[in-house]
């Protein structure tokens, strides 16, 4: 049995599947979904994890399942044009972001962004109607929305979540108040997104390892010269400024703490 990720719909992460057959990465498969057969993309393949799958792919797509999976995707954007056009008209607060037709034409996938819950009833049997397929409007976040449409960050490299083709985990304000650039502000630890940018992820167990014995930031420490606040913590030089409280100034190492 092999393990291997699969991207099924371009707005969301991978999910593990088992495969009885040998596969590579880039090849089309087909898996069975909740509501019907759908083609994937294998991302990546695993020898060495414990996570089991509870899903497995069927087969590797068919040159007509390819050619159905295409003739779909050539009718998505008139798909997309319709229920842009119903949301205009039904003043909904959402921003359509991708759809996905099912591999037997019968379905239709919307992916949208909104602030809050949307009432969309009336414009699924709208589009129910004007498309004569069954439709499922699906709300997705703000950083799944950033994996889909892609860009450069900052760093002017491709973003993290569209990058990596894997599944990112959590990013925490926790991650940047190790790596001591939370008093950075919002702005300038966010990615396109608006969300805390993936890369905060990359190096914050490390720091977690240099941070182990150092005081916390504004946090009162004791030193040979006095008692004073830790203004300024380095875990990678191990140092820690201190403002004492007579006013002035020390840099100390982590074992000088008293």
């Amino acid at each position: 049995m092999i393990k291997v990720s699969v991207t099924l719909y371009s707005w969301e992460n991978p999910k593990l599947y088992r495969s009885d057959f040998e596969v590579s990465k880039g090849d089309k498969v087909v898996v069975a979904t909740e509501y019907s057969n759908e083609i994937g993309i294998v991302e990546d393949i695993f020898e060495d994890i414990q996570e089991e799958p509870k899903e497995k792919i069927l087969r590797v797509a068919t040159q007509r399942d390819q050619e159905v999976f295409s003739r779909y995707e050539g009718q998505k954007k008139e798909c997309l044009d319709i229920c842009r056009k119903e949301i205009k008209e039904s003043g909904l607060e959402m921003k359509l972001i991708d759809a996905h037709l099912s591999l037997d034409g019968k379905q239709i996938v919307f992916a949208f962004t909104a602030d809050g819950r949307v009432d969309f009833r009336e414009l699924v049997k709208s589009l129910s109607r004007q498309l004569k397929r069954s439709i499922r409007m699906q709300q997705i976040g703000s950083r799944d929305e950033a994996r889909k449409l892609g860009g450069y960050g900052i760093c002017g490299r491709e973003v993290c979540c569209a990058r990596s083709g894997g599944i990112m985990q959590s990013i925490t304000t926790d991650m940047a108040r190790v790596q001591q650039i939370s008093h950075r502000g919002t702005d300038r630890i966010s990615g396109l997104c608006g969300r805390l940018m993936c890369c905060l992820a990359y190096e914050a167990d490390q720091y977690r390892e240099m941070m182990v014995g150092m005081p916390e930031l504004y946090s009162t420490v004791e030193t040979s010269e006095g008692k004073g606040t830790a203004i300024e913590v380095n875990g990678i030089t191990q140092e820690i400024k201190v403002r004492l409280e007579t006013g002035k100034y020390v840099s100390i190492k982590k074992e000088d703490i008293k």
